[in-house]
């Protein structure tokens, strides 16, 4: 081989390694217009500073199945941060065993999303804390029985005045809720697209990239998008084509519930992405338990193509990209009740 054959050979390969860094580049350009990384710090949220003592207060309160009527579910009994968030059912069970309507979504990073629920009744994780306690079919209480059973015990009662201190009455139901959003924000999960989108090439393989790059072609990136890849906006379940009442249960008209909207008719919030792979069963009625199959549901009612099984396959890849690192929760040890505790009411017999 002659040195000049040589350094032929060397250019060319010099030539193609610049050519794929560009390709790499130019997928990172395109991904950055659309999508956001994690913060690498707890965000902000509106109207609640958060503090550590905030924090410890609201695990305590999200873990502690007292805050239900029947002293049996607590907010990780539907959001099992031990199960992507969710708790991987077609729909919820709550007080006395009932179903609940619809899938519970996770509570991983929903911290991003616009607003909270399927159809985005709560504005915030604020007043999406309040619902499930007060909801028949999920923990059935009552505000005035979540502060008898909070005051009657009196750890709790000291937690409350380290999380807002010089507020009179610290033990409130507003509060309660704040400090359950806390630490809801702190459930941030980073993920190999994040380092990807940050500038690590190897974050990320080849598969995964072509999937990504499926993704945004086909236009699936057009709703689930932002920081949560998804969870920023309202879109019509069967966009083009709508699935049959297997998967899209007629009796669900979605977001019309709460804006009495026609237009509003099958409309729900765009499913946030990060850690899909984890959280089996699909959409809001859970009907589906594959990830390749939800994916074709939404080419075809969505983008109205049916996608290949190698186009499927490519993007469960990039999906799986965004199964992030779960924060360490170490199990809080809770306060003792006392003979002030209300009792446990409505318990299956």
């Amino acid at each position: 081989m002659t040195m000049r054959f040589k350094l032929a050979v060397l250019a060319s390969v010099a030539m193609l390694a610049a050519g794929g860094a560009a390709s790499a580049d130019e997928l990172r350009d395109k991904a950055a217009q659309v999508f956001k990384p994690l913060p690498s710090t707890v965000p902000a949220v509106k109207d609640n500073p958060i503090t550590p003592e905030k924090i410890a207060l609201g695990k305590a309160l999200f873990f502690d199945t007292r805050m239900s009527a029947s002293g049996v579910f607590s907010c990780n009994s539907c959001h099992n941060l031990a199960t992507g968030g969710d708790d991987n059912l077609e729909t919820s069970i709550g007080h006395g065993w009932q179903k609940g309507p619809r899938n519970a979504p996770t509570a991983l990073n929903a911290v991003f999303n616009i607003a909270q629920f399927w159809d985005g009744r709560a504005e915030d994780l604020k007043a999406q804390a309040k619902g499930p306690v007060q909801a028949g079919v999920e923990m059935a209480n009552t505000p005035d029985n979540v502060l008898a059973t909070l005051n009657s015990m009196p750890q709790y009662v000291e937690w409350f005045k380290a999380a807002f201190p010089g507020e009179a009455d610290p033990v409130s139901f507003d509060n309660f809720a704040k400090a359950i959003e806390a630490f809801e924000a702190t459930l941030v999960t980073p993920a190999p697209f994040d380092s990807w989108l940050n500038g690590d090439d190897a974050a990320m393989s080849d598969a995964q990239k072509a999937g990504l790059g499926l993704f945004m072609d086909k236009g699936c990136s057009a709703c689930h998008a932002g920081v949560n890849m998804g969870g920023e906006g309202y879109y019509p379940f069967g966009l083009v084509e709508k699935p049959g009442a297997e998967v899209l249960p007629e009796g669900d008209k979605g977001r019309f519930a709460v804006t009495n909207t026609a237009d509003d008719s099958y409309v729900f919030r765009a499913a946030p992405l990060r850690n899909i792979a984890l959280t089996a069963p699909y959409f809001h009625s859970g009907k589906v338990w594959d990830l390749k199959q939800a994916v074709g549901v939404m080419g075809a009612s969505q983008l109205g193509e049916k996608l290949t099984d190698e186009e499927e396959t490519k993007i469960v890849a990039f999906l799986e990209a965004l199964t992030g690192k779960m924060p360490e929760v170490v199990y809080p040890v809770l306060p003792p009740e006392t003979a002030k505790t209300p009792r446990p009411t409505g318990q299956v017999k």
